[in-house]
């Protein structure tokens, strides 16, 4: 039982450390940018004066961007 329980921790952390590497998300590129936003639609888009990019969400995070707070 303890083998199984363990199976499944390294399960858990091998998919969401393979999410971050895939998982698309959108940045917008002003200098004041600090979010990050997993719908190109986001409404915390609508006021990006620069082009946005659709980058990788581990992309994001080495650029010190955190999650939009207007994401569902």
């Amino acid at each position: 039982m303890k083998k199984l329980g363990a199976l499944f921790i390294l399960l858990t952390m091998t998919s969401a450390s393979v999410t971050a590497f895939d998982t698309t998300v959108y940045i917008c590129n002003g200098p004041n940018s600090k979010k990050y936003h997993y719908k190109s639609s986001c409404r915390g888009l609508g006021s990006c004066s620069t082009a946005v990019e659709k980058v990788t969400l581990q992309q994001a995070r080495e650029k010190g961007r955190t999650l939009c707070g207007h994401e569902d």
